[in-house]
């Protein structure tokens, strides 16, 4: 995790922003690492007194969230005490939900994943069935906690609280655990957890997958596309340095997920990222979205033929016309079709875009690169979606289970 001074949104020396306080100061000590953050920078960072500081680490130190990670020499007096975030402090779990396979992950506060589940899924065997199998793989995660797992409780209420999450949401079961991040493909409507029409699902259209899988599991969950899930994680992780990035993600589908000016952009109703539909062929074949020469369709029907550098082509030109008109900085590109020819994908992709870049005047070019992360970098990120808020980095809706 990166560490920065957050200048954009400032602590604020108010009782009534004590969460929000916290989450400045958890998120810097995350940045810190294991070499750890002294108060006073802390106090430097986030714009907040050093009293207001001190009473904010002694708490987070009585909860275990923090702890002492020695002493830095310092240009007077006594040698300054460092803190350091204690990363199995709390837990979350990260499920990613493809159309014909299921990854699990439980992630550290540091968003290190600990533990790891993979499974076959079938979208086509209905809602509750996928929900079944969802709730199952947590569990099993869950399992090896143990009952005596140390957790962020109450601070998470308090954070969760300051940032207007649904009422209730208070400590839960399987100790030390925020909540559950589920990543699918949309469309799908991220502040009600509900799903919409998902491309070649019509059965899905209205389903409530966050109330459903929060009932059976007990615990916070909040939903979102599986695109904007990892383009969460990949800016967490530092892939937000130039400002604005696309993630491409093509596997059994295509979508992006878009970062812009350093915030997830979702869109007015998590419409953003629909990259897989727009037309590029207006003859051509019918895609499953109802629509004729989707991206996806041709993407996918190339993919089907064996035609990789015509997949790749196709992806760059609709690549091209996301950094045409969006001007992002560069763009990412993942999904198990990708990293089955990695290098071939980004080649052809980086083709395409450098040649519009270059026809366009730009005197910059737009890096196309592999994002990291692998196959569950999605699973990770639907993670990030319930860890972001605590360190005051997102605003999710959630639900209580």
């Amino acid at each position: 995790m990166k560490s920065y001074v957050n200048r954009a949104n400032p602590g604020v020396n108010l009782p009534a922003l004590r969460g929000h306080n916290a989450a400045l100061v958890l998120d810097l000590l995350r940045g810190a690492g294991e070499a750890g953050i002294s108060r006073l920078e802390l106090a430097e960072r986030t714009g907040l007194t050093p009293q207001a500081v001190s009473k904010i680490t002694a708490r987070l130190r009585a909860e275990g969230l923090a702890a002492e990670a020695g002493r830095r020499a310092s240009t007077g007096g006594k040698p300054r005490t460092v803190l350091r975030l204690v990363p199995d402090a709390g837990h979350a779990v990260g499920l990613h939900l493809d159309r014909d396979e299921l990854t699990a992950v439980l992630v550290d506060l540091t968003g290190t994943v600990v533990a790891e589940r993979r499974a076959p899924l079938a979208f086509a065997a209905g809602a509750e069935a996928v929900v079944e199998a969802a709730a199952g793989e947590a569990r099993g995660l869950l399992a090896g906690l143990g009952e005596g797992a140390s957790g962020a409780g109450s601070f998470r209420d308090e954070v969760l609280g300051a940032q207007e999450a649904a009422p209730g949401v208070g400590p839960r079961a399987g100790g030390g655990v925020s909540g559950v991040g589920v990543a699918l493909p949309g469309p799908l409507d991220h502040v009600g957890g509900v799903l919409r029409r998902v491309t070649g699902f019509p059965g899905w259209d209205g389903f409530p997958l966050r109330d459903a899988l929060a009932a059976r599991l007990g615990l916070p969950v909040v939903v979102d596309k599986d695109t904007n899930a990892a383009a969460l994680g990949l800016a967490l992780a530092g892939a937000d340095a130039a400002g604005s990035f696309a993630y491409l993600h093509l596997g059994t589908g295509l979508g992006a997920g878009l970062v812009l000016g350093g915030a997830l952009h979702r869109g007015a109703r998590t419409g953003a990222g629909e990259f897989g539909h727009q037309v590029l062929q207006l003859d051509g074949p019918r895609c499953e979205c109802g629509d004729r020469g989707c991206v996806e369709a041709l993407c996918l029907a190339a993919v089907a033929r064996g035609d990789l550098e015509e997949a790749a082509r196709v992806l760059g030109t609709a690549a091209a016309n996301l950094v045409g008109l969006l001007d992002v900085d560069r763009v990412l590109l993942g999904g198990r079709t990708v990293f089955a020819a990695d290098e071939l994908f980004v080649r052809g992709v980086g083709a395409v875009v450098a040649e519009r870049v270059r026809r366009g005047g730009g005197e910059a070019e737009v890096p196309v690169a592999l994002a990291p992360g692998g196959e569950r970098a999605v699973a990770e990120g639907a993670a990030q979606l319930v860890l972001a808020p605590l360190f005051g980095r997102a605003s999710v809706g959630f639900i209580a289970g």
